[in-house]
């Protein structure tokens, strides 16, 4: 059986002893580490909660999927919570803002959107997060739950959840460094965002499912990405646990 596209990918972003191809890095044409969307309205989130909480063992037993939703608004600063555990700003050091989860290189090439379905207090719409604000910036009103749902495989907790994250990765701020094994980690970079989404929502007394399963050109005009320079990856769905 020939090889796929999944197993030349592997084969041929691997690292091998002695046969790492030396490349000096052009430091003055790095992308930039922000996604910003300057025209938008902006909407700041309430200062997260850094000490207390539930005990990390207690919620790393109680994950689980979570894929039907009760009709209950999810309270802002719960969004805000998730939100800084997914990828908000923990340190500055040496000129690096790092954050919640690791990132090969601290490059941050994931971006995180999301699909507010009910949430107290902010209307309904595609928003993107910004990081280094901690704030929302809307991309565009309205009821987006059963177009998410539909690009997302049918998948109808797309529409009941409160709210749905969407992460994409702008390609070039890993490939710049990484050149094609940046694939690997921005894969690997949303993995462990996601997870941190998942347990900060267990700690919350809410339930996330985290879903692969998507038409990637309908998530990308949903969220109004080009699906080249910058692309979907993942998303993930949370709520009130029916």
């Amino acid at each position: 059986m020939s090889d796929g596209i999944g197993d030349r990918f592997q084969k041929e972003t691997k690292y091998i002893r002695g046969e790492l191809r030396g490349k000096s890095i052009l430091w003055h044409p790095k992308p930039e580490t922000y996604k910003r969307y300057p025209s938008s309205m902006r909407i700041s989130l309430a200062p997260p909660e850094k000490e207390g909480g539930a005990p990390l063992w207690q919620v790393i037993k109680r994950r689980r999927s979570v894929r039907e939703f009760k009709n209950v608004p999810l309270k802002s600063q719960h969004l805000s919570q998730i939100l800084w555990a997914s990828q908000g700003i923990t340190m500055k050091y040496m000129g690096y803002e790092l954050r919640a989860t690791p990132s090969a290189g601290a490059l941050y090439p994931v971006e995180t959107y999301l699909g507010l379905n009910n949430v107290e207090g902010i209307e309904k719409g595609i928003y993107h997060y910004d990081v280094q604000n901690h704030a929302l910036e809307l991309i565009k009103s309205g009821d987006f739950g059963k177009a998410l749902a539909k690009a997302a495989l049918d998948q109808e907790m797309c529409k009941e959840a409160s709210t749905v994250f969407i992460w994409t990765a702008i390609f070039s701020r890993s490939k710049w460094k990484y050149d094609e094994r940046a694939y690997r980690y921005v894969y690997l970079d949303a993995g462990h965002i996601a997870q941190n989404v998942a347990l900060a929502s267990v700690a919350l007394g809410l339930g996330s499912c985290q879903i692969a399963a998507l038409y990637d050109d309908e998530v990308n005009a949903l969220i109004e990405v080009d699906g080249k320079e910058e692309s979907v990856l993942y998303m993930t769905v949370i709520g009130h646990p029916r």
